[in-house]
């Protein structure tokens, strides 16, 4: 008893007191800076999530994104802070921060050194995502493959073919990138019609068909624009080509383009429109005659025998 009586006489009481408000007073700061750093993300967040509403984004895909970012974000938030004040604590308590501070130092740069492949796929990732690239669900070209956007991860993109092959990049070695269904997607046709039809005529036949698709109940909408049609685009070897487009929502183009040629496959049975395909004419030299004329000599010959 004697022996805690003393200890407790050697105690700075005052000190303590002090020390004990400093450290209250430290935790309330970290909380209010946890708070305001919370609303202040939360703001932020619904003046995207209002501002893609008007531009037509559906709700769904932004508030997606912006989960991951805004995770991402509270993430490093919460270990600055923490971290920050952890050290604070400590140093009031009587620690000494100062040899943890260069043991952190020498283990982060250990640590950068050999996760330098990591820390750029992560950061890229997160521009990925920040920018508004790719979406899940998006059809897009990355590094020359092509297919379905299955996941957008930090670290990691993953694309899913047609043929059903899924194909994964690290986000810090994609150097191209295309989004073949932001916003809106095109069908873009060519279509080759024999020489001897008049191309007025076939582009009257095509805004036919066009205007029956779009006044379809199920086509129609799928379609955000009326047809577009560029003209006569190429002489080739053996059709007039005719060039045109048609705009549609997102990833719905592929559909809407094989209805549309389909339709215009009977249109143009109907209206007589030849289209055309390759000929070839096969020529052995001036011995040998072509094979009609040939064989018109031998008939020939034979009835004046």
């Amino acid at each position: 008893m004697d022996i805690l009586q003393e200890l407790l006489q050697q105690f700075d009481w005052e000190t303590v007191v002090k020390t004990c408000l400093r450290i209250a007073l430290m935790l309330i700061l970290t909380w209010i800076a946890f708070f305001i750093a919370n609303r202040f993300i939360d703001r932020v967040k619904g003046r995207i999530v209002h501002k893609s509403k008007i531009e037509g984004e559906p709700p769904s895909e932004t508030e997606k994104r912006l989960d991951t970012i805004t995770r991402l974000i509270r993430q490093a938030i919460t270990l600055v802070i923490g971290v920050t004040a952890l050290l604070i604590i400590l140093r009031e308590i009587g620690f000494e921060i100062g040899p943890i501070l260069a043991s952190a130092g020498v283990l982060g740069l250990a640590v950068g050194f050999g996760a330098q492949n990591l820390v750029r796929d992560v950061i890229s990732g997160f521009f990925i995502i920040l920018e508004n690239q790719i979406r899940v669900n998006d059809v897009a070209v990355i590094n020359g493959t092509g297919g379905l956007v299955e996941r957008i991860n930090f670290r990691t993109t993953v694309l899913r073919d047609l043929s059903g092959t899924v194909h994964i990049f690290p986000n810090g070695t994609i150097s191209t990138l295309s989004n073949v269904t932001n916003n809106w997607s095109a069908y873009v046709f060519d279509i080759g019609v024999a020489y001897k039809e008049n191309t007025d005529k076939v582009v009257d036949v095509i805004k036919e068909v066009a205007k029956s698709l779009e006044e379809d109940e199920e086509f129609g909408a799928l379609i955000i624009e009326p047809i577009e049609i560029f003209g006569v685009d190429k002489l080739a070897d053996s059709s007039v080509v005719i060039k045109g487009r048609i705009k549609t929502k997102p990833i719905r183009q592929w559909g809407v383009g094989r209805e549309f040629l389909r339709r215009i496959k009977l249109a143009f049975d109907e209206k007589g429109i030849e289209i055309p395909f390759p000929h070839q004419t096969l020529y052995f030299g001036e011995d040998s005659k072509p094979f009609d004329v040939a064989l018109t000599e031998k008939l020939q010959k034979q009835g004046n025998q």
